[in-house]
């Protein structure tokens, strides 16, 4: 697929408002590791090529396992994942495709149960934030395969 605009250069703005969700949820507490694994969630739910090369790259580069990495996509078979981790990918599962069960009671229920109430809005955002990114790729196309990770601290 070729790329169609390059929304960082015709409306820089964008990317700014972005990133400034970006760095909240950098300094909100949650694992780094743990905001990984929801953006690849809801990036394979979503179909964004863009956002699983970087995000496969950054967990990989934060130590994350090929293994991990492998069977997400079947994250309720595969025994690799904790109940927190569990509980993080349904939520962001309902949330990323709200359309089809509006964020049930017994998936709230499990997250909050695993989460603090300013953790869970905290993951949310995450939530919010990684599917804003996929609408942006998958709708403008950015070239994928060409970022590397940066280094965390």
């Amino acid at each position: 697929m070729s790329a169609r605009i390059d929304f960082a250069k015709v409306a820089p703005g964008v990317v700014h408002a972005m990133l400034g969700l970006e760095r909240y949820l950098q300094e909100c507490g949650l694992d780094s590791k743990l905001l990984d694994l929801v953006k690849m969630r809801a990036s394979q739910i979503n179909g964004c090529a863009y956002c699983l090369d970087m995000h496969s790259k950054d967990a990989r580069a934060a130590g994350e396992t090929e293994q991990r990495l492998y069977l997400l996509d079947a994250w309720r078979e595969a025994p690799c994942y904790s109940e927190r981790e569990r509980a993080a990918l349904a939520w962001t599962e309902a949330l990323t495709a709200i359309t089809e069960g509006h964020a049930s009671d017994e998936v709230y229920a499990e997250a909050r149960e695993r989460f603090s109430a300013k953790e869970l809005a905290d993951l949310s955002l995450a939530i919010v934030a990684i599917n804003g990114w996929n609408r942006l790729s998958v709708g403008f196309r950015p070239e994928v395969g060409g970022y590397q990770p940066a280094m965390r601290k």
